[in-house]
């Protein structure tokens, strides 16, 4: 190319009227033809360089932000509107799809940019306002994934996270159902969005990020997600109160089969949670899919066990918790343990899960209404932890850099230790804050009533 030039502009020195090949004369107009070529030739090069989105891996991203939404809405709201009373199951729906919409809102707003941004001198724990109301960000923005030169669309990352974020606060209501003011949740849920899911996130999977760069290993959100909304969860039951007849009345779930169906729907749309989060549709999608499986069904088998052996009778919604308990507990480890260690998160989960729901909810006496805490936080730690344990190349994972069992087990636990306490502080002082403002909790009346009455005014059944 740069030669073609250059011939051609000799030629024309040769051709011009009025012309001569005097050195003044030919020079210039080497150098210019010359400098047009190189700029022609870098640009081809660049062109050439810039890395081109995989459409099976974009596809796969895609159909993994639309499982993950299936998680929320329905998956969530029909798990948590079972397991309550049928005076709150509407309450619980709005609930879920009101966070829902809100969360996708302030991501693309602001969240995005705080969770991946550079944070400059605050790099450590939250990102900048760089990329505020997603600007810069265009149909050939890309973003990276875990293999060199592979990148997707910088959009279908944004939508991907953006399902993350909203999930982790749907998450919580289940710790505050069937007493907590629409209101107060919503104001709730925007601030805790701000001060706990979007600092941690950035600690753990940005660059920059002090968990990140400490070797922290969370592969689909343990910490990130289950652990921070798990504390926030029961920081939150324990500011609201137990629920009026607490320890007294009975407080059945009232639908059992809409609990199966939310469960069912979690288990199918956390393959995209999982699974996505790899960011490529390979060998490593593949890994995390399968042991989706094999987590989950260990858990659900080891919950349903320990539960007929205690209770002399095997439950579907013991069944259905333990599911989901081992579903949490793989998260973090989905794509970086073999599908024997796998199984043993998932059993471990099944049983230490059980007890924390029962044994130790009772020692301690909070309401947790839906046990967030005891599934989602116990879940998430056993998992998070057990990820530095079965990541070992020796117990079938796929290892890390300079590996040491105990060194990636001191790091985990760190890890969990700073999401506890970061969610824990925020969430005592933005419920407390509520609380003296606008208040946090219905009335004795409204609650005694039902919120699907007293707060929205219809009813999920008109009998």
């Amino acid at each position: 190319m740069k030669t073609l030039f250059a011939s051609l502009g000799l030629l024309f020195a040769l051709l011009s009227p009025g012309l001569t090949l005097a050195q003044e004369v030919v020079e210039p107009v080497m150098e210019a033809v010359s400098t047009v070529a190189d700029a022609v030739e870098a640009a081809a090069e660049e062109e050439a360089a810039a890395p081109v989105p995989d459409k099976g891996d974009t596809a796969w991203m895609m159909l993994s932000t639309l499982l993950v939404i299936l998680m929320i809405i329905p998956g969530v709201a029909l798990f948590y509107g079972g397991l309550v009373r049928a005076k709150n199951m509407l309450s619980v729906l709005t609930q879920v799809m009101a966070i829902f919409c809100l969360i996708s809102i302030l991501w693309a707003v602001y969240g995005y940019s705080l969770a991946f941004g550079d944070g400059g001198g605050l790099n450590w724990a939250i990102g900048d306002l760089s990329k505020l109301f997603l600007a810069g960000i265009t149909v050939d923005s890309t973003a990276a994934t875990f293999s060199d030169g592979v990148v997707i669309p910088e959009l279908v990352f944004v939508a991907f996270q953006l399902t993350f974020a909203a999930i982790t606060v749907a998450l919580i209501v289940g710790g505050l159902a069937e007493r907590v003011k629409f209101s107060a949740l919503m104001v709730f849920g925007a601030l805790w969005f701000t001060f706990s899911y979007l600092p941690i996130t950035h600690m753990v999977w940005a660059t920059g990020g002090y968990l990140f760069e400490a070797g922290d290993l969370d592969f689909a959100g343990g910490t990130v997600v289950h652990i921070n909304a798990g504390i926030a969860a029961l920081v939150g039951a324990i500011v609201l109160g137990k629920r009026i007849g607490y320890g007294r009345d009975a407080m059945p779930p009232h639908s059992l089969p809409m609990t199966m169906i939310g469960a069912s729907l979690l288990w199918v749309g956390w393959f995209g949670f999982n699974a996505g989060s790899n960011l490529e549709a390979t060998g490593g999608a593949a890994l995390a899919f399968l042991n989706t499986i094999l987590a989950t069904a260990a858990a659900g088998m080891a919950w349903m066990l320990a539960e007929w052996m205690l209770r002399g009778k095997p439950s579907m919604l013991g069944l259905a918790s333990g599911v989901v308990a081992g579903l949490v507990a793989v998260t973090p480890a989905a794509g970086l343990v073999g599908p024997m260690g796998a199984i043993a998160l998932g059993a471990v989960a099944g049983v230490v899960c059980l007890w924390g729901v029962s044994g130790l909810k009772k020692m301690l006496g909070y309401d947790d209404s839906l046990d967030v805490f005891g599934i989602h936080g116990i879940g998430g730690i056993i998992g998070a932890i057990g990820t530095g344990i079965f990541v070992s190349p020796a117990l079938g994972g796929v290892g890390v850099d300079d590996y040491s069992m105990a060194g990636q087990v001191v790091t985990q636990a760190t890890g969990v230790l700073i999401t506890i306490v970061w969610s824990g502080v925020v969430s005592l002082v933005l419920f407390k804050l509520i609380d003296m403002t606008m208040g946090l909790r219905v009335t004795e009346e409204q609650e005694r009533e039902g919120l699907d009455t007293a707060s929205h005014g219809e009813r999920a059944y008109n009998l």
